[in-house]
C-alpha cells in the first residue's frame, strides 16, 4: 500500500486558518479604530459596508454633520512602507465608489460634509489618524 501524502491537506488547513486569522486580525483592528474614533466623539453608522464588484468601506462614522468614510490599515512593520502605502489610487477609487453607493442609499445624509480618513496601525505603535487622507 502506497503512503498517502498529507501535504495538500495540511496546506489547505493552514491556508484556511491563515485566512481566518487574517480576517480576525483585520476585524480586531477595525474595532480598535472604531473605539479610537468613538472616544473622539464619532458615532458608528456602519461597519464593513460592502458594494458588490466595487469594494468595502471599513467604517462609516458620523459626528454632527460630518460623515466620515474610514479605511483601516495595519502593517506588522513599516519595512515595506507602512500601512499608508497600501491605500493605493485604485483603492481610493473603490472607496469613493462605495461611498457614493452608500450616499445614494441613505439620502437623509445628503446634507452632511463627507470626508475620507485613514486610521493606520504600524507595528505596535499607537494608531495614526489621517483626516482627509484623500
Amino acid at each position: 500500500m502506497k503512503p498517502v501524502s498529507t501535504k495538500t491537506d495540511s496546506a489547505s488547513v493552514k491556508s484556511a486558518t491563515s485566512k481566518t486569522s487574517k480576517t480576525e486580525v483585520g476585524r480586531d483592528y477595525e474595532a480598535r479604530a472604531a473605539d479610537f474614533l468613538i472616544a473622539r466623539g464619532y458615532r458608528v453608522l456602519d461597519l464593513n459596508y460592502h458594494v458588490h464588484r466595487v469594494g468595502e468601506v471599513d467604517l462609516i462614522m458620523e459626528r454632527g454633520l460630518e460623515l466620515v468614510f474610514v479605511e483601516v490599515k495595519r502593517r506588522a512593520s513599516s519595512q515595506f512602507g507602512g500601512a499608508a502605502v497600501s491605500i493605493t489610487p485604485a483603492k481610493q477609487r473603490k472607496l469613493r465608489s462605495a461611498a457614493a453607493a452608500y450616499l445614494s442609499q441613505h439620502g437623509h445624509l445628503s446634507q452632511h460634509f463627507c470626508r475620507f480618513d485613514a486610521v493606520l496601525f504600524d507595528g505596535d505603535q499607537s494608531p495614526q489618524w489621517i483626516k482627509g487622507a484623500f
